[in-house]
């Protein structure tokens, strides 16, 4: 029985040579349906790689007599897949291949992919939140950052805050409602005391035209606390500009500004951002807590929506 290290070349198999896996060089895919699982990947921003890794699964005495290459390898969840047609002949014996690849290598996951598969293969990379199958032709025009890619992002927000309020306890407050995924993940990933607070604010009709104000207030005092403003997006700044008054006017011994998602184009009043996840064009994004009439915030990436599904007079915000 072969191990495998961690940089995925398996040990020397029992009682056999040791013939190491060997790097495919690459060339164009070999059938239509990789390509097609290809452009799957590309849409949901998996990361890739093409018949990467050659394993030796039978030898005539020392010498290596069959090799078996699987068609993809996922970086992030360490698979290699294998993709097969409906073809018995060609499922049968690429069942085979990977029985014997399983016993001389039991620490590689790998997986015999049909076409049905895909979206359950989604949903183990964290996208089972949502019915993939009939969202996306749809409703969306593309994915702008993948779950893994948002995940990754929110650590490193939360260590470089961490970092910067060493030796400090703070005060996180959200601005509802599109906050409510990216809060609780930020919040798991600062590793100093804190304390959660949130507050809503909404735009009222009046006289001289339309003003902003605040509907739902904070439960905590922020005086003397340090405070971490966090946003899910900024876009003309104005709505930030008014929180950011109002919250100095309350005392704090500091104020910073948290926003997963700058719209920088769209500025309108210059506001300062301390820590920006992502930087993305002006367009109707969704997903991981922004809506569009309220659906969508469960969406587990962010993504574009069609301008099919909204009005042009709705992207105001």
């Amino acid at each position: 029985m072969a191990e495998i290290s961690d940089v995925m070349v398996p040990a020397e198999p029992v009682g056999r040579s040791a013939a190491q896996p060997q790097p495919t060089a690459p060339h164009l895919f070999a059938h239509p349906a990789e390509a097609d699982f290809a452009g799957f990947l590309d849409f949901y921003h998996v990361p890739w790689r093409y018949e990467p890794t050659s394993f030796p699964i039978a030898w005539d005495g020392d010498r290596v007599s069959e090799m078996f290459t699987p068609d993809f390898y996922l970086p992030e969840q360490d698979l290699y897949v294998e993709l097969t047609t409906m073809k018995q002949r060609l499922v049968t014996r690429k069942h085979r291949k990977l029985r014997r690849l399983r016993e001389l290598y039991p620490l590689v996951n790998v997986r015999l992919l049909y076409q049905r598969d895909y979206y359950e293969l989604l949903a183990k990379l964290g996208y089972g939140a949502v019915e993939i199958t009939s969202l996306q032709p749809a409703d969306i025009e593309r994915i702008l950052f993948s779950p893994a890619e948002l995940q990754a992002r929110v650590r490193e927000l939360g260590d470089q805050i961490s970092r910067d309020y060493a030796g400090r306890s703070l005060v996180l407050v959200g601005v509802l409602k599109g906050i409510t995924f990216f809060m609780a993940d930020l919040a798991r990933a600062v590793t100093r005391p804190l304390a959660i607070d949130y507050l809503s604010v909404r735009e009222y009709a009046g006289t001289d035209g339309v003003s902003v104000g605040i509907d739902r207030d904070l439960d905590l005092d922020i005086c003397g606390q340090h405070v971490v403003l966090v946003e899910d997006i900024v876009n003309t700044g104005l709505t930030l500009d008014y929180v950011q008054r109002a919250l100095l006017a309350r005392g704090p011994a500091s104020l910073r500004v948290c926003a997963l998602f700058d719209k920088g184009e769209r500025r309108l009043v210059p506001v300062s951002l301390d820590y920006v996840g992502f930087a993305i064009p002006n367009q109707f994004v969704v997903g991981y807590g922004l809506d569009y009439r309220e659906l969508y915030r469960n969406l587990p990436f962010l993504c574009v929506l069609k301008p099919s599904i909204y009005r042009a007079d709705d992207v105001t915000t």
